[in-house]
């Protein structure tokens, strides 16, 4: 009787019903800091939360292929939680690395896929053009295509990346330092949600400018908008005139925004937030007030479904 029980039980703990739905194509938050993360070099005394550069994943189960959004110096460890939440089939497991431009934190990470470390094959990295020629004709890049480690797939702003029938990825161009590359946003597009990816712009004001487009409209076509926090307001580095480093202010862009509906105003996720700004830390005061606002703070092992079963 007591085994006919456990098999009940077991049966039922097994039912269709009670099973959850899996994520068929899950992103998931690799890193959240600025380039170099957190603490930062000459700063080892520094107790606070630890950050590793910003970088997502999206995982498409429907599929069995994995992608990355840029390739950062820590990719060793962001590959790891990766793994830790869909094991590689084979290999690195990747199947697209997109870049958004020519800054440390975003393509120094494809140095560990030469032969000094992973030897890896032919892994597809997407950039745009002004990125596919710094790659080609600089070292040690230039020796990771000759060597096949990776087959650059080259974009075109505005022109979609169709990765499969249900998952695409549209660049588009955004103002920045331009010093090597030009700097590219994506929008990440299943059939069920959407998400954009810009952590690093110089002005939303001279995007608005440039592209006809509004910040509002933009969250407005999305679900999900990952957008650059590097710094929370001004007086951030004492001694250094900030207005010579001009990323969106995470305090301005809530008040540009705090006029959006509720439903609005969650879509924004913060993302690639310096070693200074105080919304490293999820205590802090700024931090409380970001989310008492309405917005949210991405922080390294967010998982947000774009598709479900």
């Amino acid at each position: 009787m007591l085994a006919a029980l456990a098999l009940a039980l077991s049966s039922a703990a097994a039912s269709p019903e009670e099973t959850a739905p899996v994520c068929q194509r899950e992103l998931v938050v690799l890193g959240a800091g600025q380039d170099a993360g957190a603490p930062q070099i000459g700063n080892t005394d520094d107790a606070g939360p630890r950050l590793l550069p910003t970088s997502l994943a999206v995982i498409d189960r429907a599929y069995g292929t994995r992608y990355l959004f840029e390739a950062t110096p820590a990719i060793t460890e962001q590959l790891a939680m990766l793994d830790a939440i869909e094991p590689a089939a084979k290999g690195l497991g990747l199947d697209g690395i997109f870049l958004t431009h020519a800054h440390i934190g975003h393509y120094l990470g494809l140095a560990y896929l030469g032969q000094e470390a992973a030897g890896a094959k032919g892994v597809p990295v997407f950039a745009l053009p002004r990125m596919t020629e710094f790659l080609t004709g600089n070292g040690p890049w230039g020796q990771l295509i000759a060597l096949g480690n990776i087959a650059l797939q080259p974009m075109e702003a505005d022109t979609f990346a169709v990765l499969s029938d249900d998952f695409g990825v549209l660049p588009f161009l955004v103002p920045h330092r331009d010093e090597y590359s030009e700097t590219a946003g994506f929008l990440l597009m299943t059939p069920d949600k959407r998400a954009i990816f810009v952590p690093d712009l110089d002005s939303w004001e001279e995007w608005e400018a440039a592209s006809g487009q509004t910040l509002a409209g933009l969250i407005g076509g999305v679900d999900y908008a990952f957008i650059d926090a590097t710094f929370f307001d001004d007086g951030e580095l004492p001694g250094r005139d900030m207005s010579a480093i001009p990323h969106p202010r995470v305090k301005a862009v809530m008040e540009r925004l705090g006029a959006l509906p509720a439903e609005e105003r969650a879509k924004v996720h913060f993302i690639h937030y310096n070693h200074t700004n105080p919304i490293r830390d999820p205590a802090s005061p700024q931090s409380q007030a970001v989310l008492a606002g309405g917005f949210n703070i991405a922080r390294r092992g967010d998982r947000h479904c774009l598709s479900a079963e």
